[in-house]
């Protein structure tokens, strides 16, 4: 059977190389976002333009096509927007969705805490109601590495509690997945959810360190270097992050029969086809080292403004990805100088540096 996806957040960084990957590879898709001014508009309008989606085309909930690629069309909607998602849902017969879309940033949940309610509570409901009613083989939503929050225990694993998070991005992000569970047990959809580790690489998040960093660095202005510089992070490359997505769009979820009611039941996998995993490199730096990368890249110093930890940060992760390499087949394989390297060459080309 020939399949069609749905990607949402096809405008943002993940959602835009994972279209590219589909695309390439032949799949039919239809793209969504809500091109929210977050972070830079022109970015996103920039990413769409490379899959041959033009601006002045594109209107409000109204799908536009691709002028570059017949397999692909895009619309401009917000997933909380329950009209346009369901009749998207009616008329496209999707196979198989994967959500990105996503109110993101974690400090910025602490300003507009009303917003990451709308799109990423009240929008994944939609996705989760447009899957049940419409037959979805498979879907595949991101979470992120934020709902471990004051777990300290490392590497993170699946099997490790996230019940304390402590911003309402990570908040949102465990109700998806609790959600997900519940509908996966109720209407035997296949779901998988993937925790996503301080993703980086070209056509990245300016609101994301590695690209302010940059940005400052070049433009000779001071970074703000949280914790002193002491900061870990399990820093993973678009490529690899978007291999790992594919690989679970390719091999949705199925029950796990050695699950269990028991006193402390795995909370990764259900008797319901759910599944989570994490998706990581599996191998964190400091966030010290990680400037020197950028530093030696750029080949300029940077002028560090050393500063205490921000409140909804954490001061480690890592993850630990045996699961996902076993089941999937993932294998991370972009050491950190080199997306480093990739990302600056990508950044000097699109401002022209």
């Amino acid at each position: 059977m020939s399949k069609k996806y749905l990607v949402t957040g096809a405008a943002g960084f993940i959602g835009f190389h994972l279209v590219q990957v589909l695309l390439k590879r032949g799949d039919i898709v239809v793209g969504l976002d809500n091109i929210n001014d977050y972070y830079d508009v022109n970015l996103k309008y920039a990413r769409l333009k490379e899959t041959g989606i033009e601006r002045n085309d594109i209107v409000e909930n109204k799908p536009v096509r691709s002028k570059t690629n017949p397999n692909y069309s895009f619309i401009k909607c917000g997933l909380e927007d329950k009209t346009v998602v369901d009749q998207l849902f009616e008329t496209e017969n999707f196979t198989h969705v994967c959500n990105l879309a996503a109110q993101a940033g974690v400090r910025y949940s602490l300003e507009n805490p009303h917003r990451y309610v709308e799109s990423n509570v009240f929008g994944f409901m939609n996705i989760l109601e447009g899957s049940r009613h419409h037959n979805i083989k498979n879907l595949v939503f991101a979470s992120t590495s934020s709902v471990y929050g004051l777990n300290a225990r490392m590497p993170y694993s699946e099997s490790h509690s996230t019940e304390h998070p402590i911003t309402l991005y990570a908040a949102s992000k465990k109700a998806n997945e609790v959600m997900a569970h519940s509908y996966s047990h109720l209407f035997g959809i296949p779901i998988t959810g993937l925790r996503f580790f301080t993703v980086y690489g070209p056509w990245g998040r300016p609101d994301m360190a590695f690209f302010k960093f940059t940005n400052s660095i070049f433009k000779g202005e001071s970074i703000d270097v949280y914790n002193y510089g002491k900061m870990i992070r399990d820093f993973t490359y678009i490529d690899d992050i978007v291999d790992g997505i594919v690989r679970c769009l390719d091999q949705p979820a199925t029950s796990n029969q050695d699950w269990t009611k028991s006193d402390v039941p795995d909370p990764a996998t259900s008797s319901a086809p759910y599944r989570i995993y994490n998706i990581g490199n599996a191998t964190p730096v400091t966030l010290t080292d990680y400037i020197d990368i950028i530093e030696d890249t750029i080949g300029i110093k940077a002028k560090r403004n050393l500063m205490p930890i921000q409140p909804g940060d954490v001061v480690a992760t890592q993850a630990d990805v045996t699961a996902i390499m076993t089941e999937r087949g993932y294998n991370p394989k972009t050491p950190v100088k080199e997306g480093i390297e990739n990302f600056i060459n990508w950044y000097r080309v699109y401002y022209n540096i």
